[in-house]
């Protein structure tokens, strides 16, 4: 079965007044109607990553190495009209924060309507007729009136909601969601990621779902792919890594329990911060912050190892205490 996503050695530079390594040799894949949650730090290199793929990077200031494939397309190499229809026909996005996604000045139905006549060519009130529908399909009540709102005449959820009706009405291959329920209360997150489940399933599209958030992983995700400062350091299933985080790294990142916090203890927080990106790593780049750290560690960057068909790990401690397994 041909991947949906084949990323392969993907690695990112921001050129300015300094040089960022924004991300660093990155390979991932994805089949059809898999969910795979992106975790880490702010700063690991997630939203760079989700951009990249939609063609959303500057590029007089990006340089861009490697290859990224969706559905067969050789998303570099597109420009112009091709990656104009990519965007929302391929692939489309779901903003963290659609306050500011969406257009204050025109109504939620235009907006859908828009990029269905664009991509579909069809008719204005076809387009409309659609938009109406993906309303209905993200349970916005009321749709047929909330189809002339404009964004600032909705809650926060509900916004959300349009966003996830733009961004699938054109029956995308391939859904990013960045962060969508970061800004939204605990119901309406639980809410939001029941819908987008669901959805996911009718529509037999692939998802990679952004957070920093353990407990949303488990919920949207079938894989998990952990980043730090721009690289992948561990990826395998959701319940693979939850159960056993091999990489220090995702080992910290589960400890640091907030119901711990709730119940009065101490939160079990990750010592030190994520290194600056100005320089490419040439060691392991959790090494500063790893307590498990070994001296080749400071040396050489740890490759990444299969473990099994489907389950990596970028540490040399780690591939010490497998091989003694």
């Amino acid at each position: 079965m041909t991947n949906l996503l084949d990323i392969n050695n993907l690695t990112i530079r921001f050129n300015g007044k300094r040089t960022v390594h924004a991300i660093n040799d990155v390979s991932l894949s994805m089949k059809q109607g898999e969910t795979l949650a992106l975790l880490g730090e702010s700063g690991s290199g997630k939203s760079v990553t989700l951009k990249a793929l939609l063609g959303l990077l500057p590029p007089k200031r990006t340089q861009i190495e490697g290859s990224i494939h969706v559905n067969g397309t050789d998303v570099l190499s597109l420009s112009g009209k091709a990656l104009r229809r990519y965007r929302g026909g391929e692939v489309s996005m779901v903003f963290q924060e659609p306050a500011l996604a969406l257009d204050p000045v025109y109504t939620v139905g235009h907006q859908i309507a828009e990029a269905v006549m664009r991509h579909k060519g069809i008719s204005r009130d076809d387009a409309m007729s659609t938009a109406l529908d993906m309303l209905d399909r993200v349970r916005i009540p009321s749709a047929n009136r909330r189809l002339h709102n404009y964004p600032h005449e909705l809650s926060g959820g509900m916004r959300q909601r349009v966003m996830i009706a733009l961004a699938l009405a054109c029956r995308p291959k391939l859904l990013l969601a960045d962060e969508p329920t970061t800004a939204l209360d605990a119901t309406v997150q639980i809410q939001i990621l029941l819908l987008l489940r669901e959805l996911q399933k009718e529509f037999g599209m692939g998802v990679i779902f952004v957070t920093h958030d353990i407990g949303v992983a488990v919920e949207i995700s079938e894989r998990v792919a952990v980043m730090y400062a721009g690289q992948i350091v561990e990826e395998g299933t959701t319940r693979e890594i939850i159960r056993e985080g091999r990489h220090p790294y995702t080992q910290g990142l589960l400890a640091a329990n907030l119901h711990d916090v709730a119940r009065g203890e101490r939160l079990n927080a990750i010592p030190g911060a994520p290194p600056a990106l100005e320089t490419r790593p040439e060691a392991c780049s959790f090494a500063p912050r790893c307590p498990h750290v070994l001296p080749a560690c400071r040396e050489c960057r740890p490759p990444m190892v299969d473990l099994s068909e489907r389950r990596r790990v970028a540490c040399l401690r780690a591939q010490e205490t497998i091989a003694a397994e």
